[in-house]
């Protein structure tokens, strides 16, 4: 049986071994250094510790308030929908038409500006002046 050689490509490193001795330039310490919390075995620090320092996480002042249960809706204004040609209006027409941007999240409709059309419009919330002025139209404003 004849012994082959294989040889590797440049760009394939080969992986450190280490503890295999001194001449291999790993040995006894195995590139750990000498004393200290990393030599140990089983040693590991989280990314945020800073030696016991203050962590940057409580260094830097919070301020405000954030609330966790806030809805964010996308607007549409009645003046919007005045040059429309439908009969029916509901998120996934508006973002066809380009009102909205995803049918997935929360629209609320407004009464900015003039509405004169007969249209049903669903939408997540309107505001009193979008219903008086759907309805006065002779449209329907449903909630969904």
């Amino acid at each position: 049986m004849e012994n082959y050689s294989v040889v590797k490509p440049e760009y394939i490193k080969s992986r450190k071994r280490v503890g295999r001795g001194r001449s291999s330039g790993m040995g006894k310490t195995c590139g750990r250094g000498m004393n200290g919390q990393l030599s140990r075995s089983g040693s590991k620090k989280r990314p945020w510790f800073e030696g016991g320092q203050m962590p940057l996480q409580r260094r830097v002042p919070k301020r405000g308030f954030n609330n966790i249960f806030k809805k964010n809706y996308q607007l549409v204004n009645v003046d919007q929908l005045e040059g429309l040609t439908i009969t029916e209006l509901n998120p996934e027409e508006m973002v066809k038409l380009g009102l909205i941007s995803n049918a997935d999240k929360l629209v609320k409709v407004l009464g900015d500006g003039d509405f004169g059309k007969s249209i049903k419009i669903t939408a997540d919330k309107f505001s009193k002046s979008a219903i008086e002025k759907i309805e006065k139209a002779g449209g329907q404003a449903i909630v969904r």
